[in-house]
């Protein structure tokens, strides 16, 4: 498996990898949100690197069903104090942002990869990333958080996530940026019954067939949930199962809530693949 650049760092992504949420919103669905708490924002991702987690993501615009947006300006001043507290902390710090502004801001301030949720289709994300060295993640969604979940339909999703994120990948390609900058994400949640989210990671393989590294993130998701019954914080033990399912099928980058469950999973997993 390939290196994958990442700002000031180059991961090794022969094993996955665990990307710890420092969540700084004030609605996170999650329950775990750090807005207005610099201080304990800071010392959870130092915790986070602690527990395992080899990279971070900070987001500070909240983007669960429903989701009211904030301005870019309220993402910057939420982000750059945090930011710029772990800016030494050891491991890539993600940014986890649509607006080009708050991308431009966050990565003069030290940001090792941006993380898109509409994988850089914004005027000018494409334009400004192309002049970094920065990471990327490309990530699949349907509609906006504010109407994603009103019906999502597909004529077959994992065709259908495929093929739009090839298409970015191209994009990528034609715009003069490495791949070795780049993983996808296929979007869990985002526009997306649960049945589709299921049937997505249980066809998960079929996107290695793009041949960039995969980013997942199923952490406490609502499916999850309708699977059994649990509430975000009691989804544990059933983020670890799909996180577990995602490796056998590919991920090279879990995004969660759990690092330290998470990381004794992954060394697990590890350990049998190198038996």
């Amino acid at each position: 498996m390939r290196k994958f650049q990442c700002g000031r760092y180059m991961l090794d992504l022969s094993r996955p990898r665990i990307m710890g949420i420092v969540n700084l919103t004030d609605d996170s669905f999650s329950g775990d949100g750090w807005q207005g708490q610099t201080e304990a924002a800071i010392a959870h991702g130092l915790q986070l690197r602690d527990e395992g987690a080899d990279m971070l993501d900070l987001g500070a615009e909240s983007s669960r069903p429903g989701a009211v947006p904030v301005s870019a300006q309220q993402e910057i001043d939420r982000l750059l104090p945090v930011l710029q507290g772990l800016a030494t902390c050891g491991v890539p710090l993600s940014v986890d942002t649509t607006k080009p502004e708050v991308m431009r801001m966050v990565l003069a301030h030290g940001a090792d990869m941006i993380n898109d949720i509409q994988a850089l289709c914004a005027p000018g994300a494409l334009e400004l990333l192309a002049e970094s060295t920065a990471g990327i993640c490309l990530m699949h969604k349907q509609g906006s958080p504010q109407t994603m979940q009103q019906n999502p339909h597909y004529n077959d999703v994992v065709k259908d996530v495929t093929n739009f994120l090839a298409e970015r990948v191209s994009t990528m390609q034609a715009a003069g940026i490495s791949l070795a900058r780049v993983c996808i994400d296929p979007g869990f949640g985002f526009g997306k019954t649960p049945e589709h989210n299921l049937r997505l990671l249980q066809h998960l393989d079929q996107l290695s067939v793009l041949r960039i590294p995969l980013l997942v993130g199923l952490s406490r998701k609502s499916v999850l949930g309708v699977v059994t019954g649990r509430e975000p914080k009691e989804r544990v033990a059933a983020g670890i199962a799909a996180h577990v399912l995602a490796m056998v099928k590919g991920a090279r980058i879990l995004r969660v809530h759990d690092v330290a469950a998470t990381r004794d999973a992954v060394a697990i997993y590890n350990a049998v693949e190198t038996v």
